[in-house]
């Protein structure tokens, strides 16, 4: 478990880092992307009465995901080492076995989140256990949508340039397509990932 926490801090470090060389010095308000993404996952699971609504197990677990990008981030501004952060992460990663609603767990770590401006490993278990989403399972979502933000970045992101849809479909579809051909034990998985995302971006 702690090697999979050290590994998604580093990945989510490097990411950062390309964003911005001095990331952790910019002041940027994680806590306020946090809340953002939940009141996402809030419409991707369904919460209006007056209309019909059936959760999108897919949508949840990328919103879950982006979270979890987010969290990372500000459990690495706390300036502790990695292997730190991935030791507190590991002891305080526990089994919620929670019967609350799903939506008002949503709630409570945006609630949590706004209040502290920190990120609570133990309401984000919560979260992943009523979702039915194992760590196996984000650390495979994880990297691969990580493998998908740089291979943004290095096509022209932050500068426009960058598209979106191809072949008909938006990037993160493809990035599923890929992901369900990968096997959640393969150990080159952000290469692989990568390499398959090249294979399929149009060609300048």
């Amino acid at each position: 478990m702690k090697h999979a926490f050290i590994s998604m801090l580093e990945l989510q470090n490097r990411m950062n880092s390309k964003v911005h060389p001095q990331w952790q010095q910019q002041g940027y308000e994680w806590y306020r992307a946090i809340w953002t993404e939940c009141a996402e996952l809030m419409d991707h699971h369904g919460w209006k009465w007056w209309k019909k609504q059936t959760p999108d197990t897919h949508q949840i677990q990328l919103e879950i995901v982006d979270i979890w990008h987010f969290g990372m981030s500000i459990l690495l501004t706390s300036g502790d080492s990695v292997e730190s952060i991935a030791e507190t992460m590991e002891a305080q990663w526990q089994s919620a076995n929670s019967t609350q609603d799903f939506l008002v767990a949503v709630e409570e770590l945006a609630r949590n989140t706004l209040t502290t401006q920190h990120f609570s490993i133990p309401l984000f278990c919560q979260l992943m256990e009523l979702s039915d989403f194992s760590l196996v399972q984000l650390y495979h979502q994880y990297v691969g949508k990580n493998v998908l933000n740089f291979f943004r970045q290095d096509h022209g992101y932050k500068e426009g340039t960058y598209h979106k849809q191809w072949h008909g479909k938006e990037d993160n579809e493809h990035l599923a397509e890929i992901l369900n051909t990968v096997s959640d034990q393969t150990t080159d998985l952000q290469d692989t990932v990568y390499k398959e995302l090249q294979a399929r971006y149009p060609k300048a």
